[in-house]
């Protein structure tokens, strides 16, 4: 990595500024390609080195939110949300209202990993909010792209593909690979959950493309699962199972709990729907219990669903109802 090359050179030198600036570019590029522990260490170093030498507080607030965002991938919601409001106290502070768009952006998405979908949806318009009075289209792209992925797992599919439609057309002015892909990825699940697979699928080919060309691993890993699910409610089971193999692997590479989680309701689902009903209840259950575990309140409601248990989508503000399997989960 040329970061690394670029940090051997400021530490010769003895330049604070330098060896700050490299830590947080590879925790950075770390935390995209899914070395979400190996980030948190550069970013880390990061913080302590400007503590120690009386550094740029705004500095030490860019350290704490990609902490924040890297313990967010990593399942750990309750880690980033401290993280993300201390980055944002500070921000907010020295009136640098683009971190502070940032960081209001960063906890919508958090409480959206956390189960709580009404407050995500209201922190993305106030992110938006900031983003429009910044005049900074990228930060409005990817505001777009947090509402069309919020008012889906709430159930408000319409106002889910509109928000993705206009993040698609953003990013593709910008010419923006990850935001491209990013709304690829949801307007493929827009169509998914309206029953037009065959446009799902597309989409979410042209998600892969992106991804694997970036190395984002994670993003990848869930266009995957919904490649999967989207073949399990064709009763295409095989490609089902292929799809989500590698997305299991790739969740397990990346520590991520709720992508796991996530895999175990679906070969749940795919073992449910070839006569397995034992098998599947285990399956369920152990989604269940890391569910619980983790704190993650909508995947916990999904795999009481799935256990045919009351999940309490109501109280969670998501209108979802769900009759006969294939259960096509948002």
């Amino acid at each position: 990595m040329l970061y690394s090359d670029a940090l051997h050179a400021y530490i010769k030198e003895g330049n604070i500024n330098g060896i700050i600036d490299c830590h947080i570019a590879t925790g950075d590029t770390l935390r995209m390609t899914g070395e979400f522990e190996t980030a948190i260490t550069h970013y880390n170093e990061a913080l302590e080195i400007t503590e120690d030498s009386s550094g740029n507080q705004v500095t030490a607030a860019d350290c704490h939110c990609g902490i924040g965002l890297s313990y967010r991938a990593l399942g750990d919601w309750k880690t980033a949300l401290q993280r993300l409001k201390k980055a944002d106290k500070i921000y907010t502070k020295h009136e640098d209202r683009r971190g502070h768009a940032f960081t209001t952006w960063a906890l919508a998405g958090t409480y959206r990993i956390k189960g709580d979908i009404q407050q995500a949806i209201e922190t993305f318009n106030s992110a938006l909010k900031e983003y429009r009075n910044l005049r900074d289209r990228r930060g409005i792209g990817y505001c777009y792209n947090g509402l069309g992925g919020a008012n889906r797992i709430a159930g408000n599919f319409k106002d889910s593909e509109k928000y993705y439609k206009k993040a698609n057309q953003v990013f593709e002015r910008l010419k923006d690979r990850f935001g491209r892909a990013y709304s690829y990825c949801g307007l493929g699940n827009s169509r998914r959950m309206v029953g037009d697979y065959h446009n799902a699928i597309d989409y979410f080919r042209k998600a892969s493309r992106l991804y694997k060309k970036i190395g984002d691993r994670v993003s990848y890993a869930y266009t995957l699962w919904s490649i999967a699910t989207t073949h399990k409610m064709k009763g295409r089971y095989r490609r089902a199972f292929r799809n989500l193999e590698k997305a299991e692997s790739l969740f397990k590479g990346t520590n991520d709990p709720r992508g796991l989680i996530y895999c175990r309701l679906i070969y749940g689902e795919l073992r449910l729907l070839t006569g397995d009903r034992t098998g599947a209840r285990r399956l369920f259950r152990s989604g269940l219990n890391s569910a619980v575990k983790f704190g993650f309140k909508v995947e916990a409601a999904h795999a009481r669903m799935l256990l045919e248990l009351p999940p309490g989508y109501a109280r969670l503000g998501i209108k979802l109802d769900f009759n006969n399997p294939p259960y096509n989960l948002p």
